[in-house]
């Protein structure tokens, strides 16, 4: 299964897409959403990173600590089998 995720700055608090880096990572069907979390921060070189995250259900925004940054987190259905 694809997850999309997007990277992008903010601005009070809001993103503001002044940059943005977008991508996928590849997880098992039934990944939990720690695994997913985990993906998705190795792929940007956030590992180790504590933030907050927000889950609006099918998708998690996660706000790093000391950053003015936020990523998005869903399912990715640009490629659907």
């Amino acid at each position: 299964m694809k997850i999309a995720y997007e990277h992008t700055d903010t601005f009070s608090g809001e993103a503001n897409y002044c940059w943005v880096n977008r991508g996928t990572v590849d997880v098992p069907e039934n990944a939990s959403d720690r695994l997913v979390m985990r993906r998705v921060k190795k792929a940007l070189g956030l590992s180790g990173v504590r933030g907050r995250v927000d889950n609006y259900g099918e998708q998690v925004a996660f706000y790093p600590y000391g950053v003015c940054h936020v990523v998005f987190i869903g399912p990715d259905y640009t490629h659907i089998d």
